[in-house]
């Protein structure tokens, strides 16, 4: 804030009389200017008061649906190589690709949620022949309806399917094959309740009616009763009377957390645990799976991330080498842990 020079205003002068003289006093008028640099008005701060949930806003049940969609693919490299190196080693080179889709569909207290994840990675070293790393193909589908517009419930139906692409061995034996695409394919149908917590928006899945299907396409490995289906008959000479049974069904008590949120700044958190146990055989002995992940954000195309992943199933059992021979021994904790660091493509 300024002024501005004074300005001659005679012609507008007040007369003034002090004793018998009379005089005129000139009038300097104040003019103000402001600087355009600063603003002519007062910034009002506005409060937000944490008490007030505004999840609880009411929902137009006749609103036009709409779709929210999220594409995301992504590829891991690492490699090493040694020219000469005195403390030895071997060149090496691994890779996962991967894909992330997503379609969601939202009307009022309606939503329809589908994803689809799949992964493939392969690791080359020297002297070695190319062998398999990971091998996912994972879809997801989830139907909800909130029970009342200010309701963190939802009555949910929920579908996933998960199998594999390749073959896989239990390395060096490459000529046995101890899983196969569709072999095995894993299915869950289920119908219960979700619960929402508003602020963390973490879920939790309870199901007292899940179904279960283990697919097990490949007959040799059907024969041997991987995966939990019924395995063949044969008689003592090894010949096989009846074949088996290429998927096995169940019926049980489903439940499930998911929470994905950015803990920190560019660190998000992705958990998903899911236990399971049927009613009709061996009820307790519970399937657990397990999946951690942290996504790294160097920028809007760079990512590093680290992932673990647990499974106990009872119904898969062990294979070991043992002397240039298979050997099958009982269930044992499956876990897998991951590190890497790649490109992404969101669009």
């Amino acid at each position: 804030m300024g002024y501005i020079p004074p300005k001659d205003y005679s012609y507008n002068s007040i007369n003034y009389t002090r004793g018998s003289g009379n005089y005129n006093l000139p009038f300097f008028k104040p003019e103000v200017y402001v600087k355009a640099s600063k603003p002519k008005f007062s910034e009002i701060q506005l409060n937000y008061n944490p008490k007030i949930d505004l999840h609880v806003l009411p929902i137009n049940d006749e609103i036009i649906g709409y779709w929210e969609k999220s594409n995301k693919l992504g590829l891991d490299l690492n490699q090493i190589a040694f020219v000469n190196w005195s403390s030895g080693g071997d060149n090496s080179i691994s890779g996962i690709l991967k894909g992330d889709f997503q379609r969601k569909y939202i009307k009022g207290r309606l939503v329809w949620d589908n994803t689809l994840s799949v992964r493939y990675g392969v690791n080359k070293q020297s002297e070695r022949e190319l062998r398999k790393t990971d091998d996912v193909l994972d879809i997801n589908s989830s139907f909800g309806y909130r029970k009342s517009n200010i309701s963190d419930w939802y009555y949910v139906a929920k579908l996933n399917f998960k199998t594999q692409f390749t073959d896989g061995f239990n390395y060096p034996n490459t000529d046995d094959p101890i899983s196969r695409w569709f072999a095995p394919a894993y299915l869950f149908v289920g119908v219960g309740g979700e619960y929402v917590l508003p602020k963390s928006r973490m879920k939790f899945y309870i199901s007292p009616l899940t179904y279960k299907a283990t697919f097990v396409a490949d007959q040799t490995l059907a024969n041997q009763g991987a995966f939990g289906v019924t395995k063949a008959e044969k008689d003592d000479l090894g010949n096989i009377l009846r074949k088996g049974k290429k998927y096995n069904a169940e019926l049980g008590f489903l439940l499930s957390n998911e929470w994905k949120k950015e803990v920190f700044k560019n660190i998000l958190l992705d958990h998903k645990l899911t236990l399971y146990s049927d009613y009709l055989n061996n009820f307790g002995n519970i399937y657990v799976s397990w999946e951690l992940k942290l996504d790294l954000k160097v920028n809007d195309y760079v990512r590093a991330n680290v992932g673990t992943y647990l499974i106990y199933d009872d119904n898969v059992k062990t294979k070991v080498e043992r002397n240039g021979e298979q050997v099958t021994e009982g269930p044992k904790a499956q876990f897998k842990q991951t590190l890497g660091v790649g490109l992404v493509y969101t669009f």
